[in-house]
């Protein structure tokens, strides 16, 4: 299903940085409009990287609407990823970085609000550092690492504050974030431990063999989910899940994956919670979930 893997990225990451193999300090534009607020252990951004600009940037742009525009300072390297006009994420390019090996996926970025505690307390815990805190300028603090069991991903520390909290998402947005893991017991904890959550423990009903779903939570809030693998031969990852409105909505963005150059990688399945859930890979192979969700429909909390 995935063809990424921790060592493919590691001379990446902590050479390169997760934009760009750059000498100079970069100024990146702030990922939204200045909130005055972060919103720690939430996920505030998501960059893709793609070994595919062009077939991306067509198969997202079709898709979902979204719109890319290339930054000046890295040309034909990173774009920003907004849609309707909203900044969601960015892209980019692989051959950027010094890259031996194809490392196309997405990479989500959690809110810190402060890099070193939060690097100091990722390598005590067991995690890597594959990439030291760096200033991107107005964005903020970055740095990359991979936990205890493997799982990729980055941490931000905003200048200017986080998107706004309690905002619906709209077909097109980020909606969840699970981490699929080979140790669930591990992984809560540490996460929780990260960004000051609680664990919520739970076993799904949805498989007979009682898959172990624990949500993380901010005030009683929910904000990711930490899960079983679906497949103990899958490297542990963050998995995105984008929103769709609704089941025929799903059913046609899927039609539309193959012929824009991507891949299904798990069909639409009905969630035990509410709605139904697909896996899809865009022309770089990067994987992504679809959710449908309904606007007045309650945070997701269960498998």
């Amino acid at each position: 299903m995935l063809r990424l893997s921790k060592a493919a990225l590691v001379t990446v990451l902590t050479a390169c940085g997760l934009t760009a193999c750059v000498a100079t300090q970069i100024d990146l534009p702030p990922i939204a409009t200045s909130s005055g607020e972060r919103h720690p252990g939430s996920f505030v951004w998501h960059d893709l990287i793609s070994d595919d600009p062009v077939g991306s940037q067509r198969f997202y742009g079709e898709l979902f609407g979204w719109t890319f525009e290339p930054l000046s300072v890295l040309p034909g390297k990173y774009w920003t990823i907004s849609r309707d006009g909203e900044p969601i994420g960015g892209m980019v390019a692989q051959d950027s970085l010094r890259a031996q090996k194809d490392v196309s996926q997405w990479i989500s970025l959690l809110s810190v609000t402060d890099a070193g505690a939060a690097r100091s307390l990722i390598a005590s815990s067991g995690g890597e550092v594959l990439r030291e805190p760096v200033s991107l300028g107005s964005r903020g603090t970055v740095a990359v690492y991979a936990d205890p069991q493997g799982a990729l991903f980055a941490t931000l520390t905003t200048v200017d504050g986080d998107p706004k909290a309690g905002v619906v998402p709209k077909q097109g947005d980020f909606l969840w974030h699970e981490l699929w893991t080979s140790d669930v017991f591990a992984a809560s904890p540490f996460y929780a431990a990260l960004s000051d959550l609680s664990v919520d423990e739970g076993v799904s009903s949805a498989a007979a063999s009682g898959v172990q779903y624990n949500v993380l939570r901010r005030d009683g809030e929910p904000v990711a989910a930490v899960r079983d693998l679906p497949d103990p031969e899958m490297p542990s990852l963050w998995m995105p899940f984008l929103k769709v409105d609704s089941p025929e909505n799903l059913d046609a963005l899927l039609v539309q994956v193959s012929q824009l150059g991507g891949r299904v990688l798990v069909p639409a399945v009905a969630r035990p919670s509410r709605g139904y859930v697909a896996v899809v890979a865009g022309p770089s192979g990067a994987p992504l979930a679809l959710q449908t969700w309904a606007d007045d429909a309650p945070a997701i909390e269960e498998l």
